[in-house]
């Protein structure tokens, strides 16, 4: 019998908690919800580093940010010939026909440009359509790279398109022969900008808004109830049901195909969406669930269970070796993910104690468990990156409560106290803090702040980050580790 196909999906910044299957009553996702019934929806999955570009470093090389290049945005993701084979490489050698459409952000430089035919694509040589990134996903404004380098407008809402793309890469897969497809959708991230007229920078086709009342809405309890936040938390909503819509046609079109029995799929996402809370500056990058955790579900009939919600914690490092776990190849030495397709087929929740979060601007690092999420910062007024816990910090020790944090989600589901400063919870913040450490040692990373990791390694593009700060790496590492 033949290898499984693929069929793996992705939105970007749509956290955890929108899908009607995740417990959300207001969003519409019935397509998802019920694709959730036929195979494993988890509860813990996380981006390790919750940032466009670093997330989908890791999930098509399987390496950590530091060792591929793209620890921040708009970075250029090393390929095979720089830091050996990633996904795409391993099924193209293994006999899939490899297809990208959508969002790439892995070329670096400007991202109004195609990317060229070779080993920046990773190995997705059969179909790769692509914008490389942009912000603006109305019928006048969105278009693509032909594999050619020819810009095309859509003339379409964006997301729309890409799946008509991704819909005639499928009537032409044979069931004779494995294909991996990637569907990269920019929705439901925010369109650039943002004014009353595009709901704050979240819009979306007038079938999907009309889903919704914005009388009816409820904001997040963190947002004060405000026709501006009931506005925007609409818009996003809507373009929630936009994705779930077109997931729904790419199943039609596996069934259609008669290839549906014999494909796994996975739908999931970058990153989730913070709508401002926390206090944080950006829409992404910071450790609390509202950005880390992201939706989850796999599906692969015959081999994989129905209707489960596992509570195995799973992070995007470790997404690339499952899929060949699961697909029953070998995963190459130099990834630094776990296979957890034993895990996930033994229903072994337990198999993972914590997972890694971490960011490089602002430069933090912590952990996520299946009760509490850790984390602290380095900050660049002092050379000390280790961390004190209590009441009695200095002022400067404690100045970015979106980014240091301890929360226990058990009683704290939405994160609202943070306990990092309280004497009570010191004992608990020191087994988080050497759990953090660990992770440190694991990937020889020194921690270091953002403008001196940039003061080190610029943008050279000739050897990835952990190499040139690999003697600070040394000098630092006993500290990290005390």
């Amino acid at each position: 019998m033949k290898r499984p196909n693929i069929l793996f999906v992705f939105s970007d910044q749509q956290s955890f908690d929108m899908l009607g299957c995740a417990g959300n009553a207001q969003v519409k996702t019935p397509n998802l919800d019920a694709f959730a019934e036929q195979g494993i929806r988890f509860e813990h999955a996380v981006s390790n580093c919750p940032v466009c570009t670093p997330y989908r470093s890791m999930l098509l090389s399987g390496r950590h940010p530091l060792y591929n290049n793209c620890f921040d945005n708009d970075r250029r993701l090393f390929n095979e010939e720089e830091i050996g084979p990633g996904i795409g490489h391993v099924l193209r050698d293994a006999g899939y026909r490899m297809g990208y459409v959508g969002k790439w952000h892995l070329y670096g430089g400007d991202r109004d440009r195609p990317i060229p035919a070779g080993p920046d694509r990773h190995g997705f040589d059969d179909l790769f359509l692509s914008n490389n990134c942009h912000v603006n996903y109305h019928p006048d404004h969105c278009y693509y790279w032909t594999e050619d380098g020819e810009k095309i407008k859509f003339n379409q809402w964006e997301t729309t398109g890409q799946t008509d793309q991704a819909l005639s890469f499928l009537d032409t897969v044979s069931p004779d022969a494995p294909f991996c497809l990637f569907v990269s959708w920019h929705a439901p991230h925010n369109h650039g900008g943002g004014n009353p007229g595009d709901y704050w920078g979240f819009d979306a086709p007038e079938e999907f808004k009309a889903l919704y009342s914005e009388d009816e809405i409820v904001p997040r309890r963190h947002l004060p109830n405000t026709p501006e936040k009931r506005r925007m938390t609409l818009g996003y909503y809507a373009m929630c049901s936009e994705v779930d819509h077109h997931f729904g046609r790419l199943m039609a079109k596996l069934k259609e195909r008669g290839v549906d029995d014999n494909t796994l799929v996975v739908f999931t996402s970058d990153h989730g969406e913070n709508f401002g809370a926390h206090a944080a500056q950006a829409h992404k990058g910071n450790p609390q669930d509202v950005a880390v955790r992201v939706p989850l579900l796999m599906r692969m009939p015959g081999t994989l269970p129905e209707a489960r919600v596992s509570q195995l914690l799973f992070g995007v490092l470790d997404m690339p070796s499952t899929l060949l776990g699961l697909t029953d190849l070998d995963v190459p030495d130099s990834w630094q993910g776990k296979n957890l397709a034993p895990a996930i087929l033994n229903d072994d929740d337990d198999a993972v104690i914590s997972v890694p979060i971490f960011n490089f601007k602002p430069s933090w690092r912590g952990v996520y468990t299946k009760r509490y999420t850790f984390a602290f910062e380095n900050i660049e007024r002092t050379q000390d990156i280790s961390f004190r816990f209590g009441s009695d910090l200095p002022d400067r020790r404690r100045h970015t409560p979106n980014h240091n944090v301890l929360y226990d989600r058990e009683t704290d589901p939405l994160q609202l106290n943070n306990l990092v400063n309280s004497t009570e919870h010191i004992p608990l913040a020191m087994q988080l803090t050497e759990a953090t450490h660990e992770w440190l040692q694991a990937f020889n990373d020194p921690f270091l702040s953002y403008k001196r990791l940039i003061e080190i390694v610029g943008e050279r593009d000739d050897q990835p980050p952990i190499e040139l700060i690999a003697p600070v790496a040394t000098d630092k590492k006993k500290q990290v580790g005390e």
